[in-house]
């Protein structure tokens, strides 16, 4: 039964409703519209809409709606904090995800949105380089493709509040628009790509990398000269004795010319202008210099009595008009349109010679829709970059070959990857329609095994385990997961195929899958499906794969409970999640709790129930809230007995900690009587733990020593030295770190002191290794000594 305020619509004679009753009314009723709305609406775009568009649509908005721009509206704060909270969840990439599939109930605990910055923040600070075109602003999503595609990036970090890069903002403008072509100028923005810029190791700002960082005065001239160095892309001087051979070995390799002929009268391009020009043109056409002055008669045979420029496109004669260029401008930016419009198109492939040509050779294809979707002139770069890739670069016009298009299930102009498989083997490009995304794209998507996925190779009904991404091509999260699945797809090359499917395209298949969200990520194996929960990340997957192939997590339902976690057998320890999978929390406690399981195998049971699918079990058992987290330990005469997890932090190691600290300690406290008549006068091997109870790192490695003491049970005896309390003790046995771990066997008469694993530098010491070293002297040191 729901309770609230009644509104009577019927017609009464007594006096009409009072103003403040309706002017009451109205808030209310503005307050539920404005709650339902949808963030997409609340911001002004579409689902489709990219990381930038949110940002500028976003910063629109904050710039009207700000309270400190509307301070005798009431409820302005309210207002401005709905669409803070919108930008907020639709900026992060997992966020968004969570809310395209389950909406608000779908998001984490803690209210994104909940606090704001100044308007003046908004109007000054936020996004700088967002409205420059020369500027190309980077994120996570992006930033990876952008610097590994071969192409020169000079990359601004920057912080918003930092006064020294508003300063450096103009200047950084003009730098941009005079190496506009040269090379790529970029921008980041570690306010919102904090986690990008710590692992770039950015501590200052701003800080300029191209790829070291630069330490220069930042001024225009320093920063070109600078970047300049970079351009290894040499300028020929020719003359009688070289111009011919070098001419026709770059025609060999189908490359042309771009020759500037300088003499006493006329125009020729500066030595910077050249320069520019040779890495602008990098891999298409080589440049050189003529200086006709000390070379007349070699100008004469090209007709060339003044200062000035020409293409020689590969095969034009040198001394013949026709298919030579001649240029009549000095500008690098227009003598680069005109080269490159001039060069040859990519090779075209129709049906005929497509089958043949893509049988047993890699081609990156771009697939265009007649005059209208002609690709742009920098795609003749690509077969210049790629060349070294043994990839070929060619295009399908699918107005002339709609047939061929069809049956790829190509119905827009796209770049593809043919692995040299034959035609059905492919993968289509959704990142941005740039020449480092695509150029990136192509080399990961060789090496990778990822396919493109249709009605007739989807893999319903086979026997192999594959893993399908369902996607749309607009859907930013999609698209950040994509280059992850290429990384995983190599790590468990010939163990699980990996194919995505648009949905765009496709929706009665995706429907037949009740898929709501993108990206959706399911494993097939045989005649089950596994729908992948984790993070965006390459770890992610394959921690989750690896799950599969050998569970850690027990599915539990009712029966099931009762029977193993209640009716549990004396010792047994079972710690178990109740979760719901709408939870935004419990989506991301799922990895990390299958990781936790893994690390507590063989000593503590780890199961989960889905609360969504046994609602009425978790009321019962009087689980309120997701996820729940409780640890089922101690005697089997009180089987509904637990522990509940109260703990900040949900991550595997965190977790661990918890649940090993129900199991019975297998090690001992040692007093200085103890540690002298045990261990120093005893008769056993023995592993000590000397610490002091204000270590953090002891802290941290008390429960892992509980894991070492009950692997060597039986064999090696473990104990533990308060040195806080047994100072004394610890000084006459040599510690000077915590913790240590020290290792004394028993050799009969003798006891040997000084094998330890000591950690000097407060570092937890390594488990694993220490179980290693430990395991090598008991065997050195058989139990009972000689």
């Amino acid at each position: 039964m729901v309770t609230g305020f009644r509104i009577d619509l019927g017609v009464r004679r007594s006096r009409p409703p009072s103003l403040p009753l309706l002017f009451l009314l109205l808030i209310l009723m503005m307050s539920v519209w404005a709650e339902s709305r949808d963030y997409y609406e609340l911001l002004g775009v579409s689902r489709e809409a990219t990381t930038r568009e949110i940002r500028r649509a976003f910063k629109q908005l904050a710039l009207t709606m700000h309270p400190d721009k509307n301070p005798g509206d009431l409820s302005a704060h309210d207002k401005f904090l709905k669409v803070n909270r919108a930008y907020e969840v639709l900026k992060d990439e997992d966020l968004r995800k969570k809310y395209d599939k389950y909406g608000e109930k779908g998001l984490d605990e803690q209210q994104q949105g909940g606090r704001y910055e100044s308007w003046n923040y908004y109007r000054y600070d936020f996004g700088i380089y967002d409205d420059d075109l020369e500027i190309i602003t980077l994120d996570s999503g992006d930033f990876e493709a952008a610097v590994n595609s071969g192409e020169i990036w000079f990359i601004n970090f920057y912080f918003p509040r930092c006064s020294h890069c508003h300063q450096l903002a103009p200047t950084w403008r003009e730098f941009a628009k005079e190496m506009d072509g040269v090379i790529r100028i970029g921008a980041v923005n570690c306010g919102d790509n904090n986690h990008l810029c710590r692992r770039r190791g950015i501590n200052s700002y701003p800080s300029l990398f191209k790829p070291e960082k630069f330490n220069g005065e930042r001024t225009k001239d320093d920063l070109i000269r600078f970047s300049m160095q970079f351009i290894t892309t040499s300028v020929t001087h020719l003359w009688q004795g070289n111009v011919f051979k070098e001419v026709e070995s770059a025609f060999a390799s189908g490359i042309g010319w771009l020759i500037t002929f300088c003499a006493d009268s006329g125009d020729c391009l500066e030595p910077r202008t050249r320069q520019k020009l040779a890495g602008m043109l990098e891999g298409l056409v080589k440049v050189g210099w003529m200086d006709c002055t000390n070379q007349e008669q070699l100008c004469d045979s090209f007709q060339v009595t003044s200062g000035a420029t020409a293409l020689f496109p590969p095969g034009s004669a040198l001394d013949k008009e026709g298919s030579v260029l001649w240029l009549k401008t000095l500008d690098s930016k227009e003598i680069y349109s005109q080269v490159i419009s001039h060069l040859p198109d990519l090779e075209l492939l129709t049906t005929d010679s497509f089958k043949r040509k893509l049988a047993r050779h890699r081609w990156l294809v771009s697939f265009t829709y007649g005059d209208k979707s002609v690709p742009s002139h920098e795609y003749k770069k690509l077969q210049a970059f790629l060349r070294n890739d043994h990839i070929q670069v060619g295009r399908v016009d699918c107005v002339s070959d709609s047939e061929l298009c069809q049956s790829l299930y190509i119905h827009k102009p796209c770049v593809a990857v043919f692995k040299g498989l034959g035609i059905h083997d492919f993968e289509i490009h959704h990142g941005k329609d740039v020449l480092y995304n695509i150029v990136a794209f192509a080399r990961d998507s060789v090496r990778a095994h990822v396919t493109t996925l249709r009605p007739d190779n989807f893999p319903s009904d086979r026997k192999e385990p594959w893993l399908v991404d369902f996607f749309a091509p607009w859907c930013p999260p999609c698209r950040a997961l994509l280059p992850e699945l290429r990384k995983a797809s190599i790590q468990l090359a010939g163990q699980m195929k990996f194919g995505t499917l648009d949905c765009t395209i496709h929706h009665n298949l995706c429907s037949m899958y009740n898929i709501q969200a993108y990206p959706t990520t399911v494993i097939f194996n045989g005649s089950s499906m596994h729908e992948y929960e984790g993070h965006h990340s390459a770890d992610g997957i394959l921690e989750f794969i690896q799950d599969l192939v050998q569970p850690s997590v027990v599915v539990l339902d009712p029966s099931s409970f009762t029977d193993r976690v209640k009716g549990r057998s004396e010792g047994e320890v079972w710690a178990v999640d109740f979760y719901a999978p709408w939870c935004g929390p419990c989506q991301a406690l799922m990895p990390e709790w299958r990781r936790m399981a893994r690390l507590v195998s063989g000593q503590i049971m780890a199961g989960s129930v889905d609360c969504q699918r046994y609602q009425t079990f978790c009321q019962s058992q009087g689980v309120r809230a997701y996820p729940e987290i409780r640890l089922f330990s101690g005697s089997t005469r009180q089987p509904d007995r637990y522990m509940t997890y109260n703990g900040w932090n949900r991550d595997a190691h965190s977790l661990k900690t918890w649940v090993l600290s129900a199991l019975p300690r297998a090690s001992v406290d040692l007093t200085p009587d103890s540690f002298r008549s045990l261990v120093l006068f005893g008769k056993d091997h023995w592993v000590l733990d000397f610490y002091a109870p204000w270590c953090g790192p002891c802290q941290h490695f008390a429960p892992e020593f509980e894991v070492l003491a009950r692997t060597l049970k039986g064999e090696v005896r473990a104990g533990k030295v308060d040195c806080q309390a047994h100072y004394q003790t610890c000084q006459s046995a040599g510690i000077t770190a915590y913790p240590t771990i020290r290792f004394y066997p028993y050799l009969g008469t003798r006891r040997v002191r000084n094998s330890s694993t000591n950690n000097t530098e407060h570092c937890d010491p390594d488990l694993d290794k220490v179980i290693l070293v430990l395991t090598s002297l008991v065997v050195a040191f058989p139990s009972n000594g000689p």
